[in-house]
């Protein structure tokens, strides 16, 4: 009965379909039989461009008072303030001159009402919303204008070259076509003329750590002797093994009952311990490095691990786990790699994708007077001079990103972001200080006696806590 009910109202569902087509394609004298196609709108939109850095000035600052008595002293005279006539532009009292600081009595309205002012004592001129009294003036790379703030974000503010006669604006408008012209006067956001920068307000100070977070974890009071231990990272870390698979060899091979939870205990205990030694250690250092992103799961999502690598010493030097691929974490990321450095060398020259986010990262530096090059290996193919010299650094980081995914790929993912930088951790500590590289003629990419004299992995890696819990000690003492 109800089978044949709900056949019946499918049918007469259709049959007024075609019935309500018919109608519109006698109103409308359009064919409304075809139904519409359900295809996604491509509506370009213009990718972000990086523009070279601009230039930085940083404004001298003076005292209005020994202005003052230099003025005296010159002229046998005070410099007497400002005499405003009762039809004069009122100056705020509140108003200083960001250069010199004199109160508003030695201030002009230097154009009326329009908001800009003169300073008597020095002669600065200002205006009263966009004063440069901060630590750096922007200015155009291309017509030496100061550039205007024409937006503010989250993490910086963009400014733009206004300047009309700027060469870098003549440049792209002659470059347009007669119907280039015509879209960009209907949609001009869809166009990028003028010169444009961001100027970086993120709450962090470049190669400013702090002391490092030194942890509390005692592993001597685990269950496992260290020689299980060192079992266990070698089997979960060395030869990727999933934590469940780690336990099953343990308990099959070794005879040691140990579920997988166990297993990622101790994982998250030695990371703990270990990361305040792999992020501080004395590296001895090449001059070719490069750097990369891949992905990682966590938690379900999508997180993003940031690789900077020595090419020559195949030395991981950072490896920060994001949730977002950010101009913040590429800062984050380079700060881990320029920390490394007893002083950062003159000609510095980091070796990444075409990620717009490294540009914007070396800015954020630039702008904190700390500068390197920044050489962007764009695409597969070398289709410029800087992809064809640099394109054996960005192999050596894929290489390597293969390297960390063959261990990562039997985690399926990981349960926590915590969890994800404890094998991260982990990773690092094998790749440096244990793993033997062939390039290197099977040595490991940080020589440690201590550690190369050691006849088994376990042993190493009982070694290598063991080195980190000293250097803790000598930290605290």
């Amino acid at each position: 009965m109800y089978p044949q009910i709900i056949t019946y109202l499918l049918t007469f569902i259709n049959y007024q379909e075609q019935v309500i087509r018919t109608l519109l394609t006698l109103l409308v004298g359009k064919s409304m039989f075809e139904k519409p196609a359900e295809t996604p709108v491509n509506k370009p939109y213009r990718k972000l461009q990086v523009d070279d850095l601009p230039i930085f000035e940083y404004p001298e600052k003076s005292n209005y008072q020994l202005l003052l008595e230099e003025f005296l002293e010159k002229s046998g005279k005070p410099l007497k303030p400002v005499q405003r006539r009762s039809t004069s532009t009122p100056v705020p009292k509140s108003l200083k001159c960001p250069k010199c600081g004199a109160p508003s009595d030695f201030l002009y309205a230097n154009n009326g009402d329009k908001g800009q002012f003169q300073c008597k004592v020095c002669t600065c001129l200002f205006s009263e919303k966009n004063r440069f009294s901060k630590e750096v003036i922007l200015k155009c790379p291309h017509c030496a204008k100061t550039l205007e703030k024409i937006k503010k974000r989250k993490d910086f503010d963009l400014f733009k070259c206004k300047n009309n006669a700027c060469s870098y604006y003549q440049r792209n408008w002659n470059g347009m076509t007669p119907k280039e012209k015509r879209l960009f006067k209907e949609n001009s956001q869809a166009f990028k003329l003028r010169y444009q920068t961001r100027q970086f307000h993120i709450d962090f100070l470049p190669l400013a750590k702090d002391s490092p977070t030194l942890p509390v974890v005692d592993l001597s009071r685990i269950y496992a002797s260290p020689h299980t231990l060192g079992l266990i990272l070698t089997y979960h870390i060395n030869y990727g093994l999933s934590a469940r698979k780690t336990a099953a060899i343990m308990q099959d091979i070794h005879g040691v009952s140990i579920s997988h939870q166990t297993i990622l205990n101790y994982e998250n205990s030695v990371a703990h311990l270990i990361k305040p030694y792999v992020d501080h250690y004395p590296y001895e250092l090449s001059d070719q490095f490069c750097g990369d992103e891949t992905y990682i799961r966590v938690n379900g999502r999508w997180y993003y691990l940031f690789f900077f690598f020595d090419a020559v010493k195949k030395i991981i030097l950072s490896y920060p786990v994001s949730p977002n691929r950010d101009t913040v974490s590429a800062i984050k990321a380079i700060d881990d790699v320029l920390s490394k450095f007893k002083e950062i060398p003159e000609n510095l020259s980091l070796v990444v994708d075409g990620n717009p986010i490294y540009l914007l990262a070396q800015h954020f530096f630039v702008q904190h007077n700390i500068s390197f090059d920044v050489k962007q290996v764009i695409g597969l193919t070398n289709e410029d001079p800087v992809s064809k010299e640099y394109r054996p650094l960005k192999q050596i980081i894929e290489r390597l990103n293969r390297t960390f995914k063959g261990n990562y790929r039997a985690t399926h993912g990981f349960g926590s972001e915590h969890g994800s930088i404890s094998f991260v951790t982990l990773f690092v500590a094998y790749f440096n200080f244990l793993r033997p590289h062939a390039s290197l003629e099977g040595k490991v990419p940080v020589v440690n006696p201590e550690l190369s004299g050691l006849p088994t992995m376990p042993a190493r890696w009982t070694k290598l806590i063991e080195l980190a819990q000293r250097w803790i000690v000598e930290q605290r003492a």
